[in-house]
């Protein structure tokens, strides 16, 4: 076999054994250049990937090799320029054709000290400001074509969002109709149901695409009756596909509710696919009428959460990597802990770094970054307490603190107070007996359970994920 076949080979056992983020993060643009000696020499994108490499994975990637390759005894991690070009290929492909005619071009030189600031091209995972979107003008579908799968970086965060794009992708009308997606602002919503319409298009160029705001739908709604306007329910009921941003707007236009309505039901009795993006649940929204939020959640409803960590850091890797700019380890992980809201902010922090290292000739590193992002950082608690955690979490479910640490085991008070051990776990990493002594526990086995059960928790149940972002959203917004 060649190293190819060889790394096919380990590659399909690994994509089993990791999560889906894992895989397309750290795996997939990775490639074997050699075996020689019995030392394997694998090539991946960048430092981070390296690291994660040579910490997290090597034991398993070693008896895999082994088990194809018995010589192989060793592994070398290097940075490749073809797993970087690959990595990078996608978004430099798809903004080629795009870029005003101004702008200066990038460095083609990765180690280059000059970071230009010139392209604003658009993260993974993140929305475009609304200002920035595209109109129907010149572009009937109003699909932005930067916005791929291959560009999203998937993590634990909205592993299920994606997965579930993917299969109304891949089988528009039929699977996951309508698709609901919802979260907090800065999460990649736009980018993500944006991706399933450009996907279709690449599948069948024949299809009839159309993205739109919720604010669009309701001022062409508005002027259609107004100014007696023709045209407007063959623009939105004559699609294959209908995306629609924002719907949370549409609440409280009793008359536009009424229009949407009568869209959604044609398209879907058609077997159209429609595809829905909010800034909450359908039960959440206010003055939604209820046939209509029975409808949203007739197909697939799924919340996008805060990035964590591991996603935080792969998203900042790659906006590098579009400026042609290698972060060092240190760096990419000082933003990530510090920025933990949302993507807008955390490529924000990333552009400011960039374009002051530029302007200065400088090298850009975990101090300057520091420097930089401290007024970011005095927006939210520095020093984040057990005290606030289980605050903060008692005034989300109406109760008193007293309360959480009380001894009483009422279902409305235990379901906080095991919420409120998982994050002081999983912000604070406090030891077990250390949470249970700040919930009132005497035994440290209760903090364990109570850990353990959120953690399941919040992978099966929609309504605990909503919980834990909307307390980290106090926290930290």
């Amino acid at each position: 076999m060649n190293e190819a076949s060889v790394w096919q080979s380990v590659l399909g056992e690994i994509e089993l054994s990791v999560t889906r983020g894992s895989y397309i993060t750290w795996f997939k643009n990775s490639e074997l250049i050699e075996i020689n000696n019995g030392r394997a020499v694998v090539g991946v994108s960048n430092i981070f990937a390296r690291e994660q490499m040579q910490t997290k994975f090597n034991q398993q990637i070693l008896t895999i090799l082994q088990k194809v390759s018995k010589e192989v005894a060793t592994i070398e991690y290097v940075i490749s320029s073809a797993a970087r070009k690959t990595t990078t290929n996608a978004s430099n492909e798809t903004s080629s054709n795009s870029k005003p005619r101004d702008e200066t071009p990038l460095p083609t030189n990765p180690d280059s000290t000059q970071y230009s600031y010139a392209s604003r091209a658009v993260s993974p995972g993140q929305a475009p400001s609304r200002t920035n979107r595209p109109t129907s003008a010149g572009n009937p579908s109003g699909l932005n074509a930067r916005y791929t799968f291959e560009t999203f970086i998937v993590g634990g965060s909205n592993e299920l969002a994606f997965a579930a794009s993917q299969a109304a992708a891949k089988h528009p009308g039929t699977k996951c109709n309508p698709l609901f997606i919802y979260g907090g602002v800065g999460l990649g919503k736009t980018h993500l149901i944006q991706a399933v319409g450009n996907e279709i298009k690449r599948n069948d160029p024949e299809s009839r695409i159309l993205y739109t705001s919720c604010e669009t739908f309701v001022n062409e709604f508005l002027d259609s009756i107004r100014f007696k306007k023709q045209g407007f329910a063959e623009r939105y009921r004559k699609v294959d596909v209908l995306i629609i941003d924002d719907i949370q707007f549409i609440a409280g236009k009793q008359a536009t509710q009424e229009g949407f309505f009568h869209t959604f039901n044609a398209l879907h009795q058609a077997n159209k696919q429609i595809i829905i993006s909010s800034d909450q649940p359908p039960k959440s929204i206010p003055t939604l009428e209820e046939r209509l939020r029975s409808r949203f959640e007739w197909g697939m409803s799924i919340d996008m959460q805060l990035p964590d960590f591991e996603t935080r850091c792969a998203i900042l890797q790659t906006k590098a990597a579009g400026h042609n700019v290698t972060l060092d380890r240190a760096t990419i992980e000082y933003i990530a802990s510090n920025i933990q809201t949302n993507i807008r902010e955390l490529e924000g922090a990333l552009n400011k770094l960039l374009t002051y290292c530029e302007m200065s000739g400088s090298v850009p590193d975990a101090q300057t970054a520091a420097g930089l992002i401290t007024d970011v950082r005095t927006t939210r608690p520095r020093h984040l307490t057990a005290k606030q955690i289980v605050e903060k979490t008692a005034r989300h479910f109406q109760l008193e603190p007293a309360e959480m640490m009380s001894p009483k085991r009422d279902k409305h008070i235990v379901g906080p107070r095991q919420i409120a051990m998982y994050l002081l776990r999983s912000e604070l990493h406090l030891s077990f007996p250390r949470i249970a002594n700040e919930l009132g526990r005497k035994d440290h086995t209760t903090a364990i359970h109570s850990v353990d059960k959120i953690e399941k928790s919040i992978k099966l149940d929609q309504m605990t994920r909503q919980q834990v972002a909307n307390i980290r959203e106090l926290l930290y917004g």
